[in-house]
C-alpha cells in the first residue's frame, strides 16, 4: 500500500505564503507525476500544479507567477509554494502521486487533503 501525508495548511492573511508538503510512503518502485488539486466546498475540484519526476512544472492560470511547485525525489516529496495568497485560494487541496509500486501496478493515490482559509 502506498500512502500520502500532507502538513502545512491553515490560516493567512491576504498577500501571505504557505508551503505544503505531501511525503509518499509504501511500496513504492518508482512515481511519475505529482501534483496538487483543490476543492471549495459545493464546487468541482480543479488543478492547481503538477510537476514530473524530471521537474517539468505545470500550473492553472489562476496561480501562474505565484505558486511553485517542486519535489524531492529521493524524499518521495512533492511541495506547493504558495505566495501572494487571495481569499479565492481558500479550499482543500489534495496532494497526489502516480506510483509504480513494487508489484509493477500504476495507480493514482491522493492525500487526505489539507485546509487553506485566505483572509481578506
Amino acid at each position: 500500500q502506498v500512502q500520502l501525508v500532507e502538513s502545512g495548511g491553515g490560516l493567512v492573511q491576504a498577500g501571505g505564503s504557505l508551503r505544503l508538503s505531501c511525503a509518499a510512503s509504501g511500496s513504492i518502485l518508482s512515481i511519475n507525476t505529482m501534483g496538487w488539486d483543490r476543492q471549495v466546498p459545493g464546487k468541482q475540484r480543479e488543478l492547481v500544479a503538477t510537476v514530473t519526476s524530471g521537474g517539468k512544472t505545470n500550473y492553472a492560470d489562476s496561480v501562474k507567477g505565484r505558486f511553485t511547485a517542486s519535489r524531492d525525489n529521493a524524499k518521495n516529496t512533492v511541495y506547493l509554494e504558495m505566495n501572494s495568497l487571495k481569499p479565492e485560494d481558500t479550499a482543500v487541496y489534495y496532494c497526489n502521486a502516480d506510483v509504480v509500486s513494487i508489484s509493477r501496478a500504476l495507480r493514482t493515490y491522493w492525500g487526505q487533503g489539507t485546509q487553506v482559509t485566505v483572509s481578506s
